[in-house]
């Protein structure tokens, strides 16, 4: 697990450490420079060698000082370096202004970049940084664009200090209206990684996302933690129950005749997970569909809520249900969801541990009297347009025009989502976001190495609602539930590759759980 922090708390670090005496703004700007001139290097080792060409881009701020600092190092490593200053110069500070007389070498002015004759081999984004608060100047996004579409079969590559300029670094929302940001190959971040690296326009704004040691303390409590490679599955663990009720037992619930396959695909993840046994939920006239589809998974008649309520009361190994996938939104539907809601708490194993997805967000969102009866063992799995239907208020907010920064982002979204709800809300999207009633929060970005695009299939978020009630039928309370079903989601996917439908997503966990030593 990374943190991720927001540009507040970068700041708050830093002025820490140097309001101790630990550091100075000069050396902080050294070493910010030197970091990313060995991070492209190493990113591109064809770059170690002089004789090449970089035009650095410098704002007035601190990002600017970094970017005087990159100059004068690419320079002294043998490039020709030209370096372009946007902004006005007395809103420099004293350590900026060092920075710009170390480097002493020409300043060009924008108007004089589109009349350079040589392409060049390098772009350096140090234009404004994290401290971004407004919309950047169309002018400056469009000269840099403009040299980065130079080069022909061999465009430059273009390099980011700290966050591409023209994101927020809170939301990882593009400024403006039209939103516009830097396009960067490699953004160089500083200490920790900020949310607008992994949400939103961030995730394709930023490139591959490198983070260089500056020497800083450890920083203010994070905004949430952050996926981005090998984490904690303990909640996976067998652990030592000899029998499969010992490992739990997940009951999905299914709709009509020709509506099972996604209730199918729920109860196949659920299964490959490690709940001890599923059973499919069914109406009468389902189940036997329902039955000449699966074999290790159990079918079971429920007609109604009565009938289910039945089952509650007399079955106390049922551990968890997932309802949603498939089910449907007529009033029996409601019917049945009302009845798992209203659960007393008391059962010893039920426990009233629920997935709701697909149809059943729908019908939290038709109807006031369900979503109140949600609580805190419930997990709530809406893509965008379900969490549109559920919170339009909040939706709207994420989704409107970001003028100013910081910008409300799918993390503030969630976060106030989960504590509405009183529950565990994964908002999916390549920027999952899972967030708790009591403020835990955690983004899962499937972005670089863990970029997935072939989960954007019809079913995958079915088996992700499977994995995540299997966990919970296994005692796995919602938030672990939901961090761990979506990284092995995720895993999953890119084991399979291109190609992927989502009846595969289950069938490559094996080897995905084999891979993490389980």
């Amino acid at each position: 697990m990374i943190e991720l922090l927001t540009a507040a708390q970068m700041r708050a670090t830093e002025a820490s450490a140097m309001a101790s005496g630990a550091v100075t703004g000069l050396e902080l700007m050294e070493r910010a420079g030197r970091g990313v001139v060995d991070r492209l290097q190493a990113q591109w080792p064809e770059m170690a060698a002089g004789s090449l060409v970089a035009l650095v881009f410098c704002g007035p701020g601190n990002n600017g000082g970094d970017g005087f600092v990159i100059a004068r190092l690419l320079r002294d490593a043998g490039w020709a370096v030209d370096v372009v200053f946007c902004g006005a110069a007395e809103r420099m500070s004293a350590d900026v202004r060092a920075n710009l007389d170390r480097w002493g070498g020409p300043i060009l002015k924008l108007a004089e970049v589109a009349v350079r004759d040589s392409a060049c081999d390098l772009i350096v984004d140090a234009l404004f940084g994290t401290g971004l608060s407004r919309p950047v100047n169309p002018a400056i996004l469009s000269a840099l664009a403009d040299q980065a579409g130079r080069g022909g079969q061999r465009p430059p590559r273009v390099v980011s200090v700290d966050i591409a300029s023209g994101l927020d670094a809170d939301s990882g929302r593009a400024l403006g209206d039209p939103a516009r940001a830097v396009v960067a190959d490699l953004t160089v971040t500083f200490h920790r990684p900020k949310l607008g690296h992994v949400l939103a326009e961030g995730l394709v704004y930023s490139g591959r996302v490198e983070v260089v040691d500056i020497g800083l303390s450890r920083s203010p409590e994070a905004v949430c933690a952050v996926t981005l490679g090998p984490t904690d599955m303990k909640a996976l663990g067998k652990g030592i129950a000899s029998h499969k009720f010992g490992h739990g037992h997940a009951l999905v619930l299914s709709g009509g005749v020709g509506r099972g396959g996604a209730a199918r695909l729920a109860a196949r993840g659920a299964l490959r997970i490690g709940a001890g046994l599923v059973t499919v939920g069914c109406p009468p006239a389902a189940l036997m569909e329902a039955a000449s589809r699966l074999d290790a998974v159990m079918v079971r008649k429920v007609e109604d809520a009565a009938a289910l309520a039945d089952c509650l009361a007399t079955d106390d190994r049922i551990t968890a249900i997932c309802v949603g996938p498939g089910f449907g939104t007529s009033e029996r539907e409601a019917g049945l969801l009302r009845t798992i809601l209203a659960g007393d708490g008391t059962r010893s194993a039920f426990w009233g541990r629920v997935v709701l997805d697909a149809d059943a967000l729908t019908l939290l969102a038709r109807d006031e009297t369900l979503f109140a009866q949600l609580h805190d063992r419930c997990l709530l799995t809406p893509h965008g347009g379900e969490f549109a239907r559920l919170f339009p208020d909040l939706a709207k907010q994420e989704t409107a025009v970001a003028m100013t920064g910081p910008a409300y982002s799918k993390v503030d979204a969630t976060r106030e989502a989960a504590r509405r709800a009183g529950c565990t809300v994964l908002y999916k999207g390549p920027d999952t976001v899972i967030a708790s009633h009591d403020g835990q929060c955690q983004v899962h970005a499937a972005v670089g190495a863990r970029a997935a695009p072939w989960l954007a299939t019809a079913g995958s978020g079915d088996v992700l609602a499977g994995f995540a009630v299997g966990l919970m039928a296994r005692g796995v309370d919602p938030m672990e539930a939901a961090r761990c079903a979506t990284y092995l989601h995720t895993d999953c996917a890119r084991h399979f590759g291109p190609g992927l439908i989502a009846e595969d997503l289950p069938e490559a966990l094996p080897a995905v759980l084999r891979s993490i030593g389980l």
